[in-house]
C-alpha cells in the first residue's frame, strides 16, 4: 500500500506515518487480520480528521505501535516513557453547588471494550451479535439500584425508538469519521441500551466502543454520580474482561479514548461568565477542563448552559480527574457569583 492522505490533511496519523514508518508497517497484520490500511481508512477519507487513526482490536496498539505511540503521545501530551495508572476508589467530595443554583446535571461515563472481541471498525456481524449476548448476560446480573432493563435498538419499533431518542436514552448512528472506519456497518443490529430502573445508570452497547458505561443525574452530587459508576464498573468486571494495556490502561477503538477512557462533566449555567470568556477559559485551563456547547462538542451554548468536563483521559487516574473537575467547578461558581453581583 501507499499513503494517500489528502495534501490538505493535518491529521496526526499523516504527521507520523513517515516513509520509513509506512515501510515498516504496511505488510503487518494483527492476529485477526487488521492492517494499516484499515487503521488509517477514516483519516484518508476525511481530510479534516484530527487523529485519522482507529484500532481494530487490542493488538493494534502493539503491532502498529510505531504509529500509535507518537499519535498517542502528541494528542495526550505524555512522554514516551509515561505509564498510566487507574484508581477507581470511591470519592467523598462536598457538593460544589449545594443550593442547586448553577449545575443542572452531572454525568460521568467511561468507554470499555472486551479484549476477546474485535473492536467496532473490524468486528463481523455474527461476532457483534455474540458480543451483545455476552454483555447483556453480564448486565442482567446487576442488582439493587443498578438493576434495570436492556432495550434492543434492533427489535424495538420506530415509535419506541423515537420516544427513547426524545428521552435521550439511545445513541444515533456514528458520524462520517466512524462510518469511514467501518463502525456503522449493519446499524442498528446488535445495538442497544441498558437503563437502570431509576435511569441513573446506563450502558450503551456496540456504539463507538463495545460499552459506554454512564452514570448521570439531574443534580450536582458529583461524588454520588462517580461512586455509582465505580460500583457499576466493578460489578461488570466480575463477569467480563476488559481490553487493557500495561502502558495505556483501558483500550478502545480511538487512541483519544484510552487510559481512563473517562469523561466527567456537568451542565452548568453561567450567565455572568458567559460575557467574560477570558475568565471562563482561564479557570478551565487552570484545572485542565474542556468547555463545550450545551449539547457537546461543536454545538452552540444555549441559555448560558455550558458542558464542562475533563480534557485529559490518559496520564491521570479516574479519582484525579474527578477531583480536578470538582476544584474547577467550585472556582467557576465562585467567579460566577462575583460576576452576578457586579
Amino acid at each position: 500500500m501507499r499513503s494517500v492522505f489528502d495534501p490538505t490533511s493535518r491529521c496526526l496519523a499523516k504527521k507520523y506515518l513517515t516513509p520509513s514508518c509506512l515501510k515498516a508497517l504496511e505488510h503487518l497484520k494483527t492476529d485477526t487480520g487488521f492492517n494499516l490500511e484499515m487503521a488509517i481508512a477514516s483519516g484518508i477519507k476525511n481530510p479534516d480528521s484530527h487523529i485519522g487513526l482507529y484500532a481494530g482490536d487490542s493488538q493494534s496498539y502493539t503491532v502498529f505501535s510505531r504509529l500509535f505511540d507518537p499519535v498517542i503521545q502528541d494528542y495526550h501530551g505524555i512522554s514516551a516513557d509515561q505509564v498510566h495508572h487507574d484508581d477507581l476508589s470511591p470519592v467523598d467530595l462536598p457538593n460544589p453547588d449545594p443550593e442547586g443554583r448553577f449545575i443542572l446535571s452531572t454525568r460521568v461515563r467511561v468507554a470499555r471494550s472486551l479484549g476477546a472481541f474485535n473492536f467496532p471498525c473490524h468486528i463481523r456481524s455474527d461476532e457483534r451479535k455474540r458480543l451483545e449476548t455476552t454483555i447483556v448476560q453480564s448486565l442482567s446480573r446487576l442488582d439493587n439500584d443498578l438493576c434495570g432493563t436492556y432495550i434492543s435498538m434492533e427489535q424495538n419499533d420506530l415509535q419506541d425508538i423515537s420516544r427513547l431518542k426524545k428521552d435521550g436514552l439511545i445513541f444515533e448512528k456514528g458520524d462520517r469519521f466512524q462510518a469511514a472506519a467501518g463502525m456503522n456497518r449493519d446499524f442498528p443490529k446488535s445495538r442497544g441500551v441498558f437503563c437502570s430502573n431509576d435511569r441513573k445508570f446506563r450502558v450503551w452497547v456496540n456504539e463507538e466502543d463495545h460499552l459506554r458505561i454512564i452514570s448521570v443525574e439531574p443534580s450536582s452530587d458529583l461524588s454520588g454520580v462517580f461512586n455509582r459508576l465505580v460500583r457499576g464498573i466493578s460489578r461488570l468486571q466480575d463477569t467480563m474482561e476488559f481490553a487493557e494495556n500495561p502502558r495505556y490502561g483501558n483500550l478502545n477503538s480511538c487512541p483519544t479514548n484510552i487510559g481512563t477512557a473517562m469523561r466527567a462533566g456537568v451542565h452548568i449555567r453561567l450567565k455572568g461568565l458567559e460575557i467574560y470568556p477570558d475568565t471562563l477559559n482561564r479557570i478551565a485551563d487552570d484545572h485542565d477542563l474542556q468547555i463545550r456547547g450545551t449539547r457537546g462538542e461543536k454545538t452552540a451554548v444555549n441559555d448560558a448552559v455550558f458542558d464542562i468536563s475533563n480534557r485529559r483521559r490518559l496520564g491521570l487516574s479516574e479519582t484525579d480527574i474527578v477531583t480536578r473537575l470538582f476544584s474547577g467547578i467550585r472556582e467557576l461558581i465562585t467567579a460566577e457569583k462575583s460576576k452576578l453581583k457586579n
